[in-house]
C-alpha cells in the first residue's frame, strides 16, 4: 500500500512542469468567472450574468483547450470546444440584442 502511494506521489511530481502551470492558469481563469458573477450579483442585488463572465469563460476555455491539446486528452478537448461554442454564442446573442435594441428574456 505504501509503495502505491509513493509511486502515485512520484507520478504527480513528474507531472508538475510548464504545461501543468498552463493547465492551472486556465483553471484559475475559468474558475474566476464564478467569483465575478457572485460579486456582480451582490452589487446589483439580483442574480444575473455579467458580460465579463462570458469573456472570462472564453479566456479560461481557450487556455484549458491549449492544455488539453498538449496532453492529447480527447474528452477534455471536446468538452472545452463545446463550452467555447456556448460562450461565443451567448456573447453573439448579447451583442445582437444590443444592436437591435431588443432585450430578450
Amino acid at each position: 500500500m505504501v509503495s502505491l502511494i509513493v509511486e502515485y506521489w512520484d507520478r504527480l511530481n513528474d507531472s508538475l512542469n510548464f504545461w501543468a502551470v498552463i493547465g492551472f492558469l486556465g483553471q484559475a481563469v475559468f474558475s474566476a468567472r464564478f467569483f465575478i458573477q457572485w460579486l456582480h450579483a451582490e452589487r446589483v442585488r439580483r442574480s444575473e450574468i455579467p458580460l465579463t463572465f462570458w469573456y472570462i469563460s472564453i479566456a479560461g476555455g481557450i487556455i484549458l483547450l491549449v492544455y488539453a491539446v498538449h496532453i492529447a486528452n480527447m474528452v477534455f478537448i471536446v468538452g472545452q470546444l463545446m463550452g467555447l461554442v456556448v460562450y461565443a454564442r451567448n456573447l453573439h446573442l448579447i451583442y445582437k440584442s444590443r444592436r437591435t435594441g431588443r432585450i430578450e428574456a
